[in-house]
């Protein structure tokens, strides 16, 4: 037998990283186990195929299982890794539709478990008719659930990123829809200011949002399926189905019991070339943390762009060759109903955390030049250091053609760029595309000027 790798999750992380390797090193024999019926997929694309903006389940898959196996993949669908053993250098695992059990040998692990959404502990919330969105199999059962004809009601719990996307696709169908959030404004990465946008927004679909509410409990009926959800303030919210959209957490049992060690931020510690503690052992994707190349703070970023990285990353020096993950700084974006909102580097909240001292400037402006036709209303917000001017975080809101303007803002945070270099930036410039002056140039005119008099003052 030749040197054997063995891959912990067939999705992003451990779908690249398999990749990556056999690739590399073809006499490699490699491993996959997936306990779902798919590898490689688009979970941030479930939203969608759920209100029916894509069409077909398949349209999701990047990889196909048969594709892997093309490349010489031994991918084992269905099969749950039960147990790692680090001393005999085996995995243990069981298969999910028969109870076959065994074990596998390896040379090479890498760890790609992903994440599992977050559940509140209050009574009620694993009864049936609750579901959390984060593999496409929670996908196909939400949507078979939805197709069934008996849900009129939905109550989302969660205001995030998914929480809205998933509220979104319900109120296409035509369901009646609360989401309910703790926190005062929804996806509470985005400032307070930028979150009012996203709020109006919700409800100007007809979504009903309760902020600063919690819930407390989910009712639960003879038949043994949520009826309500129950907030702090006594509110008892009727609910055919309840979905959880409170994020999620590292999937890191296995490994902590295997004696993986894990970060200051709850995901498994790597290094920059995706190394656990253990030789031989590697870990990628939503289960591990990350450097925040500003706040220098170890955290875990749920993202498929980071995911995938991260695989390739350890795939090929699985493979023999050198390459390292340099780390993150919060870009993230998303549609909310007919609204864009994208974020990137800190908020001023993470800012003030990470002990910088800082101003913010914010622009309101319109996608093309204002006499165009199709020009839409944008706001910029730039978060700067002080006195030094460069850029801490941005974030964006706007109708069509406002959001994907946070990929410039990405690379100047990236590349430690001033406020005053972002001005003088040659950005296009044609009237169906832009005003004269881009809306991240006026912002960043606004910053400086901020900075400016934020330093005169000292």
């Amino acid at each position: 037998m030749g040197r054997r790798l063995v891959v912990i999750g067939g999705d992003a992380a451990g779908g690249s990283a398999a990749s990556q390797a056999k690739k590399r090193q073809p006499d490699l024999d490699v491993v996959m186990f997936e306990r779902g019926r798919a590898t490689s997929y688009s979970a941030c694309g479930i939203p969608y195929w759920i209100g029916g903006t894509v069409s077909s389940e398949s349209q999701l898959v990047a990889r196909t299982p048969d594709q892997h196996r093309a490349a010489g993949i031994d991918v084992r669908l269905r099969t749950e890794v039960t147990g790692i053993d680090l001393d005999r250098r085996v995995v243990l695992w069981r298969e999910l539709a028969g109870g076959g059990e065994g074990t596998e040998p390896f040379d090479e692990l890498v760890y790609a478990a992903g994440s599992v959404p977050m559940r509140p502990p209050v009574p009620g919330i694993d009864a049936a008719g609750v579901y959390g969105v984060q593999v496409l199999d929670d996908g196909v059962a939400l949507r078979t659930e939805l197709d069934s004809g008996r849900v009129r009601t939905v109550v989302v719990v969660g205001g995030g990123y998914i929480g809205l996307e998933i509220a979104e696709a319900c109120r296409v169908r035509g369901l009646q829809v609360t989401v309910v959030d703790r926190s005062a404004t929804p996806v509470g990465t985005f400032d307070p200011d930028i979150g009012e946008f996203i709020a109006d927004a919700v409800r100007g679909v007809g979504i009903d949002l309760l902020l600063s509410e919690e819930v407390v409990a989910v009712d639960v009926g003879g038949d043994g399926r949520a009826r309500a959800v129950v907030t702090g303030s006594g509110r008892e919210l009727p609910a055919d189905l309840v979905v959880l959209g409170l994020g999620v957490r590292p999937n890191i049992r296995l490994a902590q019991e295997a004696g993986i060690a894990l970060g200051t931020s709850g995901g498994i510690a790597v290094d920059a070339r995706m190394r656990t503690q253990v030789e031989g052992v590697w870990a990628a994707g939503d289960c591990v943390e990350s450097r925040h190349r500003l706040s220098g703070q170890r955290v875990v970023v749920a993202l498929g762009t980071h995911a995938n990285k991260q695989g390739r990353v350890a795939g090929i020096n699985i493979g023999g060759g050198y390459a390292t993950f340099p780390g993150v700084i919060g870009t993230a974006i998303t549609k909310v109903c007919d609204l864009e909102v994208a974020r990137t580097g800190l908020s001023s909240e993470e800012a003030l955390a990470a002990g910088y001292s800082f101003v913010t400037a914010s622009v309101d402006s319109t996608t093309k030049a204002g006499y165009f036709p199709g020009s839409r209303p944008i706001r910029v917000k730039m978060i700067a250091e002080r006195r030094s001017g460069r850029l801490l975080g941005a974030q964006v809101v706007g109708r069509e053609a406002a959001a994907k303007r946070i990929d410039a803002l990405a690379i100047c945070i990236w590349n430690e760029m001033t406020v005053d270099q972002i001005l003088s930036l040659d950005l296009a410039y044609a009237p169906p595309f832009a005003p004269v002056w881009d809306p991240v140039l006026i912002a960043a005119r606004k910053a400086f000027e901020a900075v400016e008099v934020d330093v005169r003052r000292l």
